[in-house]
């Protein structure tokens, strides 16, 4: 066996035995585990490449990614799709003056933010869709009511033709002011890969979708390993 592979294989079986929940995402097949990855969500289509499979030629497929943005973080810092490269990250909307699903969403993300505080391969970021109120400095203030760590955890704000764009073009999800100055925007937690893919959907205010989420960010942060052959932190 050759020495990167059975290097890899060592990095794979660590984290089925440190992380919890890991072993629901892995099938066994002639006495084998084989890794099941996470779907990508979104529309595809079919390029002119090709890749072989049991020596015919396959379309490659081409799946949806984020397309570039610019917001500005609670430090009023510019933010772009660059800054998280070779980064995955978790990503909800919710606006500051919200006390209902955005509010418990954001409480179970400060408590995932703990968990892979030691982790550089997992971002957070939680972005308004009431930029209109949640300027940088309110922004800072909400950021600081939850003791995130450190450059782990970001909140955006910018103008709303970017971020209701983004929610629906990029994220592939609603958000929107209605004519009351209420909002319409979406509940869910979305997982995005280092690609800028999307891999999974969550109610942030469900318990057993978070404990999705969690298991989920595991799966994907071994798929990363495999592709990359990458030290976990």
């Amino acid at each position: 066996m050759k020495k990167a592979s059975l290097s890899k294989k060592i990095v794979i079986l660590v984290l089925v035995l440190v992380v919890p929940g890991f072993l629901y995402y892995l099938l066994t097949t002639e006495g084998k585990n084989r890794y099941k990855p996470l779907p990508v969500f979104g529309p595809k289509s079919l390029a002119k490449t090709t890749h072989k499979v049991k020596g015919k030629n396959v379309p490659d497929t081409v799946y949806h990614t984020l397309t570039d943005f610019n917001l500005t973080n609670q430090d009023g810092k510019p933010v772009s799709l660059k800054t998280f490269d070779n980064q995955i990250f978790v990503v909800d909307f919710f606006y500051t003056r919200c006390q209902g699903a955005c509010s418990v969403a954001n409480g179970y993300i400060s408590l995932l933010d703990s968990n892979y505080a030691k982790n550089k391969m997992i971002r957070f970021v939680s972005i308004t869709v009431d930029p209109e109120h949640d300027s940088t400095a309110v922004l800072k203030r909400y950021f600081n009511s939850f003791k995130p760590v450190p450059a782990k955890w970001m909140f955006l704000t910018g103008d709303t033709t970017t971020i209701y764009n983004l929610a629906r073009k990029g994220f592939l999800v609603n958000a929107l002011k209605t004519s009351n100055d209420d909002f319409i925007y979406s509940d869910k937690l979305i997982l995005i890969d280092q690609d800028k893919r999307i891999r999974g959907y969550y109610t942030g205010a469900s318990t057993d979708e978070m404990s999705k989420l969690n298991d989920e960010i595991k799966v994907l942060i071994s798929e990363e390993l495999r592709k990359n052959d990458k030290p976990l932190y």
